[in-house]
């Protein structure tokens, strides 16, 4: 193996570190996934009927603008989990309007957790471009073990990622791609698919980016 490909080798990288850096160079409305209005989460969050105290876990947070958007729904018990604690600053600073909210930050590795561990009965999990991220056996097994001891029976799981005629690089970072099949095959048959959909995300620079999003429920009939 050459340099250039152990450096572009994703178990190899320090995300930590990338992340930190990506959320302290660039205003958040400049970065390739940010999200004005994400309207493709909040439209099968709400297809969940979930009672307002439900435990919510955005997985991968950064600064997204879906918290602000589910506090305003009268959502009440959040946990926002992200590598990079310059991300969850960001992210509290931009909810200094919500002061009486309580949320949970939790900065912490999905594919090598430890405060994550602490975590139970989660009502719904949700990821918006980050599982695709992890492009190796065993970050990817990681990241569902840990779903899948978190997520209390009859819990739900929104997965959005890069689909199979996606991108196959973001942020400088190779990705993996999946299409509904393949997220059901990682969750297994405990879970139940529910809705998918392609989405086609317009970047704040213009370029697109092509998703797939799913909605699970854990252990129906």
């Amino acid at each position: 193996m050459n340099e250039n490909s152990e450096e572009n080798d994703n178990t190899k990288y320090d995300f930590e570190k990338h992340w930190n850096n990506s959320y302290q160079k660039l205003p958040i409305t400049n970065l390739g996934w940010y999200e004005e209005k994400p309207e493709p989460s909040l439209e099968l969050i709400e297809a969940c009927n979930l009672p307002k105290e439900a435990l919510i876990f955005n997985a991968g947070a950064g600064a997204t603008t879906l918290i602000a958007q589910l506090l305003g729904k009268g959502y009440e018990n959040i946990v926002v989990n992200d590598i990079a604690s310059a991300a969850l600053k960001e992210l509290s600073n931009n909810l200094s309007l919500h002061k009486n909210a309580y949320i949970n930050y939790i900065v912490d590795d999905l594919t090598n957790p430890s405060e994550l561990l602490k975590l139970k009965n989660v009502d719904l999990w949700h990821d918006r471009a980050v599982l695709h991220f992890f492009t190796e056996e065993n970050q990817q097994k990681a990241y569902f073990d840990l779903l899948k001891r978190t997520l209390k029976p009859k819990g739900f799981v929104i997965l959005a990622e890069f689909n199979l005629e996606g991108a196959k690089k973001c942020s400088g970072l190779d990705v993996f791609n999946y299409n509904e099949e393949m997220l059901q095959e990682r969750l297994g048959a405990d879970f139940e698919l529910l809705k998918s959909f392609n989405y086609t995300y317009t970047q704040p620079s213009g370029n697109t980016r092509e998703y797939v999003y799913t909605l699970f429920q854990k252990n129906i009939g």
